[in-house]
């Protein structure tokens, strides 16, 4: 079975830099689908300025333009803390053995023992990590002890297996960022470009982000 990306977040907002991506990785892959997954209560960083229902709606405006995205609303109807390793546990109860692909930043990815029980993670899912074109993979030595003997040399490695691979994927750079968007967007200056047209018709007409501490 082809596998299933996921790529959480807050998304506040949603924009062209997590939606091409994802779309590239979905693609290069050949993944079943990628599913966006707002994270309700994320435990790590300051709360979202859009409440959790305007994120997830965004979202969901969002993928309409994004063949091969959709959104999944489980960390929302969870509640509590969206720890990646419930939203991991949860998929894998509704996909059993089917490979699954959390996709990551370059950041992200070595900043992964800070999370959650990170340590199970790779026994729920494959990690892709985004990099851009023409960055190097590191010698085997200079990544950490968990890693090691976990790089997947080929793309097809990951259907092979429901989980534990690490495998290093190239997407187009995307220079924007959500604080960008969200402070230009209480400057009243455009944004016109950087996120769906949907999406920024829905923060204008819902006065999202405007005249607020970003």
């Amino acid at each position: 079975m082809r596998p299933i990306g996921i790529l959480g977040g807050t998304f506040d907002p949603i924009h062209y830099g997590h939606l091409r991506p994802a779309q590239e990785v979905w693609r290069a892959l050949d993944l079943a689908e990628v599913r966006i997954i707002p994270a309700a209560n994320p435990p790590h960083r300051r709360p979202p300025l859009a409440t959790v229902p305007q994120r997830l709606r965004m979202a969901e405006l969002a993928v309409a333009e994004f063949p091969g995205l959709r959104v999944d609303d489980r960390e929302v109807r969870r509640g509590g803390p969206s720890y990646t390793v419930l939203t991991l546990e949860s998929l894998r109860e509704e996909f059993g053995a089917r490979p699954l692909c959390l996709l990551l930043g370059l950041d992200a990815f070595g900043g992964l023992e800070t999370w959650h029980q990170w340590q199970r993670l790779p026994e729920l899912a494959h990690f892709v990590v985004m990099t851009r074109p023409g960055w190097s993979l590191p010698d085997a030595e200079v990544l950490p002890a968990w890693a090691r003997g976990r790089l997947a040399p080929a793309a097809g490695e990951l259907a092979r297996t429901s989980a534990g691979k690490i495998y290093f994927q190239a997407v187009t750079p995307q220079d924007i960022s959500a604080t960008r968007i969200r402070e230009a967007i209480a400057r009243n200056e455009p944004v016109d470009g950087l996120l769906p047209p949907t999406v920024l018709d829905y923060l204008r007409a819902n006065r999202i982000y405007l005249n607020r501490e970003n």
